[in-house]
Order: structure tokens, then sequence, then C-alpha cells
């Protein structure tokens, strides 16, 4: 029991072992979830009221159909679940309603999108039927179908209230003993090097172990005062209810309507719609008001208008409906349509759960059930990689980005989801040295990471322009010469993207080999694969490390996981130790020369000898290539001959024009990512976040012969 003042007020405990910040669904859920795997001493702070932020005006919907992620799917289904057990346990109402889910396709596109996802759910377990337009008409008669065909319908999805869910949420943590304060604003923190060991708010201050960043669209603000990136920002979110519709029942299923950017369910006899429109408008760029509670903006209704139009097209009874509410509020979203959970790369003992991109509410039990997995045993049992907070980057946190980003986020949730769709917005500032070149010569750009990186090329006289679908794309044929040409040829593909890390000290090799499952220690100038993994044996990161000097080392990772393998070096290299850890990124520009003419294509580039006998494989040796010294890496991602070559980012084009002009009499071909990925697979070289994750261990997926089990001191994960 919380310690009252004279006036009979809960006062905030002196220590907690967990303070959780947020009161909404996905605060209450990981306090819940952190209770029931046993912790005491756990603080959940509100700055307000329990979901007064965004969670009190969600539409409800939960559903564990629509999903192509294994892990969004089981966050899904899991709340489902819970969201109906949690009647008996708690004693309260969640407004829970299985009513089932239809979703509508008016496109052949989006019929092949939808029958690909329900294929996808039926084999994880969810139930999904294909209906005629004649079905979708029996179970909704108030929609025109005109135009539809077909309907997806998965039974087991519904509804619930929001508030409710989350007021059953808050008395289960309770009943487990978690301690709740309403209207206890945090205003800062206290740290010791890279943890928090005091939560400042308006009331005072607690001593902590851990804390869970939950707060919704102030996460971003939470994070700063920690020196924590939370890449979110909020945008207007529009639904309309109406007055009671004759027809209008309550067991009707939620109707998505996707290719109209809306959806429909049943509100207290009425109907109520809700709007993902293609570009929305940001909100609260200045900061959101301290006095925002169970707070609304503003409708525009001139921009809403096409959209509400459209509902009426597909619901027309929905025209002469008397319109109870037109509702506008705010709801955060991220860069990249995905959530951010997990331990922040700033601090050892800081998490988050926040950016869910209007799906708080249908993903919030999994979530909780995922982050306490996550603090308490220290990664959770599904892959991660695509949703861990430690993804993200910098830059993406600058308000400029956000607000150019997001906007285009919340249509995107109900696009055609087509293969390698790429965003358009918030683009062409990240670019590599060799960028103007490769536009030149045809390349279509997709956005990684921020960066601008060819995806194919297309041949002269070819606009390079994607066309989306579901079959082959019109760039096939383009990458699939470019495949053709590394395997008979030589190709140059631009690796610039590629996080660099440069570690350096008397201590370097002793630490990097208890991180590494395989040897580095090795003599100078050779690189070694390995897998950096957890204590439970699983993958963290896979990387390479080619040694520089006795006491220089290059690690090589992709362009998402630099920001994550800096924390990792951080979190198990003494601070006291003679290690320095250092991004050189940008300091290097990287070419990858491939294919079997690739040797006899640099011969004619540098003086040094480029002979099997004189330059084995997975060494390192620094040549010229002009007038630029270049570290040369016998290496390549594709599984032919070829080298990695490190350039000075100032001699970039220096280099490269020179490659190219030499190329000419060797058949040298500019390749994008779409071959690379075609090449790697045909060879079965893994890729970390696509074919493993955190999930797996080396031995499960083939890997053993990079692990040295006997090397001295042996190595984390082991």
């Amino acid at each position: 029991m919380a310690e009252k003042d004279k006036a009979g007020k809960k006062t905030l405990p002196k220590k907690a072992k967990a303070v959780i910040i947020g009161g909404g669904v996905i605060g209450c859920s990981t306090a819940y979830h952190l209770a029931k795997k046993g912790w005491k001493d756990i603080v959940l702070l509100e700055r307000a009221q329990l979901t007064s932020g965004t969670t009190w005006h969600a539409a409800g919907l939960i559903e564990a159909n629509g999903f192509f992620s294994a892990t969004d799917l089981d966050m899904a289904q899991y709340t489902l679940d819970l969201y109906e057990s949690l009647i008996e346990e708690t004693d309260m109402a969640t407004g829970y309603k299985g009513v089932g889910m239809m979703t509508l396709a008016s496109t052949a596109d989006r019929v092949e999108e939808l029958r690909r996802i329900a294929a996808f759910n039926r084999y994880i377990g969810v139930e999904v039927e294909e209906l005629t337009p004649q079905q979708v008409k029996e179970i909704w008669p108030l929609a025109d179908t005109e135009d539809v065909l077909a309907g997806f319908l998965a039974p087991g999805d519904g509804r619930v209230n929001p508030v409710d869910v989350t007021m059953a949420l808050a008395k289960g943590a309770r009943n487990d003993g978690v301690k709740i304060f309403e209207d206890t604003p945090v205003t800062g923190f206290k740290k010791d090097e890279y943890k928090i060991t005091h939560v400042v708010t308006d009331k005072g201050e607690i001593e902590v172990e851990y804390v869970v960043n939950c707060a919704g669209m102030w996460a971003n603000s939470i994070g700063k005062l920690a020196g924590v990136n939370v890449p979110l920002q909020a945008t207007e979110h529009y639904y309309l209810i109406t007055e009671a519709i004759e027809g209008a029942d309550a067991d009707l299923p939620v109707l998505v309507d996707m290719d109209k950017y809306a959806y429909y369910r049943e509100e207290v006899g009425g109907i109520l719609f809700g709007i993902f429109e293609p570009v929305s408008a940001p909100w609260g760029l200045d900061g959101i008001p301290d006095n925002f509670t169970f707070g609304e903006i503003n409708p525009d209704w001139d921009r809403m208008m096409p959209f509400v139009e459209d509902a009426m097209k597909r619901i027309p009874v929905l025209e002469n409906a008397g319109i109870h509410k037109f509702f506008c509020g705010p709801e955060s979203f991220t860069p990249d349509i995905s959530p951010m959970m997990g331990l922040a790369p700033e601090l050892d003992n800081f998490y988050v759960a926040a950016g869910f991109n209007s799906l708080g509410i249908l993903m919030g039990g999994g979530v909780g059930r995922v982050m306490a997995e996550w603090i308490v045993e220290g990664i959770p049992d599904v892959d991660v990689t695509e949703i861990d907070i430690a993804r993200m980057l910098p830059f993406e946190n600058t308000p400029a980005y956000l607000k150019d980003r997001v906007v285009e986020v919340l249509g995107m949730m109900f696009e055609d989801g087509y293969p390698n769709k790429q965003f358009k917005r918030a683009r062409n500032a990240r670019k590599s040295a060799f960028h103007d070149r490769l536009e030149k010569a045809g390349a279509y750009f997709g956005a990684y990471a921020g960066w601008e990186y060819p995806d194919w090329f297309a041949p002269e006289g070819v606009e390079p322009k994607v066309e989306y679908s579901w079959g082959r794309q019109n760039w096939f044929e383009y990458a699939a010469a470019e495949h053709k040409a590394t395997r008979e040829a030589v190709s140059l593909m631009d690796y610039s993207v590629m996080g660099k890390i440069l570690v350096q000290g008397k201590e370097a090799e002793k630490y990097l080999n208890q991180i590494s499952a395989n040897n580095v220690a090795v003599p100078v100038g050779r690189c070694v694969y390995t897998a950096w993994l957890n204590e439970t044996g699983t993958f963290e990161a896979d990387l390479t490390i080619t040694r520089l000097a006795e006491d220089q080392f290059l690690i090589l990772t992709g362009d998402r996981t630099v920001t994550a393998v800096q924390a990792w070096l951080r979190r198990h290299i003494p601070s006291d130790a003679h290690v320095f850890v250092t991004n050189i990124t940008s300091a290097y520009s990287v070419l990858n020369l491939q294919g079997p003419k690739s040797r006899d294509l640099l011969s004619t580039l540098t003086h040094a000898d480029m002979s099997n006998e004189a330059f084995r494989f997975l060494t390192m040796q620094e040549i010229d290539i002009g007038y630029a010294p270049v570290k040369a890496l016998r290496v390549s991602y594709v599984g032919e001959l070829g080298w990695e070559l490190y350039i000075p980012t100032e001699f970039s084009l220096h280099v490269f024009d020179r490659i190219v002009e030499s190329g000419q009499d060797f058949g040298l071909k500019n390749i994008g990512l779409q071959a690379l990925e075609s090449l790697r697979l045909e060879k079965a070289y893994r890729d970390f976040g696509s074919d493993i994750d955190n999930t797996d261990t080396p031995l499960e997926v083939g890997l053993g012969r990079f692990i040295k089990f006997d090397k001295p001191g042996g190595f984390i994960g082991r």
C-alpha cells in the first residue's frame, strides 16, 4: 500500500524497482505484465488522468488478421485473447465484442494483397474467410458493394472500449501491487553515467532501477529529458459518429475499406467511421500544451470532405444521417511505420514502448507482454529487429524530418502494401558521394536509413520509375541483367550506406574477442565474419571485423544496426578500458567491385599485386587507385571474387570515375540492392533482420563454423 500524507493523499514512494511513465493502454499493460512476472515495487506515473492522452478517443478495433509480420500478429493475437480474459480476471467490463472484421477489396491488386495476408494469417492459425460481393452485402446490408471484388472476414476479430480495457489492466496491475499515481507529471531525471538513478516529478523524486517510457505522444519530450531519441510526431486523426441509423446493428462486423481510406463500425445504434487520409496534418509541432487532457483538435472540414463523400458512397445512408460528433484528435506516428520498443541505446536502464501508429489498443496487450519479457529476461521470445528502438538514427528525431515524414505514414497504413514500396516524403537529404554519378547512370533510388540508395538501374533511354505490382515489377529484367553481369563479368555497387565503426586501443582485441563468437585475435590485415550474441546465445548482430593494426579494428555493420552495435560495444567494454570507439561511416565511401573479371579490372588501376597468391581471401591491403590511397578488402556479399574498396570521402569521385572508365573494357555494370538480394540469396548468405534475428542461434541457421567455442576466455552467449 502507498503511504499517505496528513491530508490522506497517496505520497510517492522513495524507491521503486521500475517506474512506468504514461497511463494509457501501453503503460497500464506494461505495468500489468511486469507485475505478472513477479516484480514488486512498480510505480506508474500519469501526468493527468489514466487514458487522458490518446487512449480515450481510440476507436477500439482489435484484430489478429491483417499482418505480414509474425511479431505484429503474435502481439495482436495475444491482445485479443487478453482483453477477453480480463473480464473474468478483474470483474470489469472491457467492452469486448467479438463481432469480427471484414476488409473490402475493390481492385485486383487489393484482392491479391489480402489473399496473401490471409494465407499467411491462416498459416499462423488465424481464421480468415474470402467472401463474394454478394456475401459481403448479406453481412453488411448498409454497404454499397457495386465496386467490391471480394471481402475477407476474420470472425475472431472485433472491438473493445479503450477506456474500459485500460481501467481493467490498471485494476489487474493494482491487484498485483502496482502503485498508480495520477496528476504526477515527470519533469526530469537524474543520471549516473548511463543509468537513470531518479525520476523527478512535481511531487518529489523516486530512486529507480528501471524506467519505461510509455508516454504516447509525449514520449518524444520525455525522451529528450533523459537524453534519448524517440522519433515520433503527432498528427490529426479523424472519425465521425452519426445519430442512430436503422440497420446499424450492434453485431455488425467492423468494416474496413482501405481503398477509400476508411473503416466503419456500429456505435450506440449509429455508425462510427474513421479516416486514414493519404496526407495528414502534423499537430503539436511546437510542443503539446501542458493542459491538453482529454483534448480535441478543431476539425478541418474542408480537408476531410472528399473522404466523407467517399464514405457516403460506400454507406449511402450516411448522406441523410444526423451527425452526432465530428471528432479530430491527435495520434502519434513514427518515421518508418513501426513501433519503437526496447532498451534505449543511449542508456542502460531506460526502456521505450511508444509510437504505435494508431494501433496501440489493437496491440496493447502484446506490447506489455513483450516489454515485460524484454525488461525482466533481457530479450523477448519474438523477432524484434523491426521494432527495436535501437534501429532509429539521430537525424530521424529532427523536427523538420518528423514534420515532413509522418504526414505520409497515416495514409500508408491503408494504401496498397506493395513489395519494395518507398516513401515519397522526407527524401533526398542523405546521399553518398556517388549519388549524382549514379543518378546519371539511371539509378532508381530507394530510401534506407535515410540514405538514397540505388535499388536498380534503368537502361539508357528508360526512365527509372517503378511500377508497383504483386507480380514481377517492371525493374525485374533490369536487376536480372545486373545479376548476370556480376556472375559473368564484373559489377560495381555503392556500399557507402553501411555502418563503419573504428575500435582502437591497447585492449581493443581483448574486449572485441569477449563480445565476438568468432576469434578476432587474427593477424593484421585479416577480416573475420562473426556473430555477436546475448546471454541466451541468440543474435544481437552479425558483422565483419577487420584488423587494421595491432590496436585498430574496423567493424562493418548494417545501415540500421550501427546505433545498436555502438551501444553493445559501450555496454560491454568497461569505461576505464583502453578502448576507443568511433563511428567513421561518413569518413569513407565504399564501392564493391565484384565478379570474375574484378581482379583483371583492378589490376589495370593499381600498382598493387592483385593475384590470388599476393592478395588472399578475407584480407585487407592498402592499394593505390589513381591519386587515392584505398583500403581494399577481398570479400564480397554476392559469392563471387570481389573487393570492398574503402575510399577517403574526398577521393570518392576520383576513384569512381577511374573504375568506370577502365571498366568499359570489361563489361562493367552498375548494380543496385535488388540484384544484391538475389545474388546473396542464391549463395545462401544470411541477412540479419530478414533471414536471421534475435530468436536464432548461429547453430540453428547453419553458421556454426563461425563460432570458436574453444578460444581462450570464451565469449558472450557461449
